[in-house]
């Protein structure tokens, strides 16, 4: 692992995080950059090393957390924040290297109860991962 690359982002992501939509420090650590485009949150991140599992790709949890973020992001966006009540995930393909693309999309959206999707891609275009999720409306 290149530890002053990753001493580099976590300095970064104290010096650059605060408490708000975008700015929250995994986001910052992750170096997420955001795009609504319609009703869609598309984030995009460069894997760095510090984000590789044992085995020399993106750890799953990793994965989970853009995900979650893509989805809340847009969510907060349309409606005001939430809360994920549950995720599943499915895993189709490992990304090892480059940038990658989330993409936050509405499935349903409810007055209390909202229903959203997730879909992780690489630079080839092919999906990484996917997702669904149910999301509670905090007032």
């Amino acid at each position: 692992m290149d530890e002053q690359q990753a001493r580099q982002a976590f300095e970064l992501a104290l010096k650059t995080q605060r408490p708000a939509f975008e700015d929250f420090f995994l986001a910052r650590l992750l170096g997420l950059r955001f795009e609504y485009p319609g009703h869609a949150c598309v984030i995009s991140f460069e894997l760095r090393d510090f984000m590789l599992n044992p085995q020399g790709s993106l750890h799953g949890g990793v994965v989970a957390t853009v995900m979650d973020i893509s989805m809340g992001h847009l969510l907060n966006r349309l409606q005001g924040p939430g809360t994920t009540l549950e995720m599943k995930i499915q895993y189709v393909k490992a990304a090892r290297q480059g940038t990658l693309w989330c993409r936050g999309e509405l499935t349903k959206l409810g007055q209390g109860i909202s229903y959203l999707r997730s879909t992780l891609s690489d630079e080839a275009g092919d999906i990484v991962a996917f997702a669904t999720s149910t999301w509670k409306r905090l007032k």
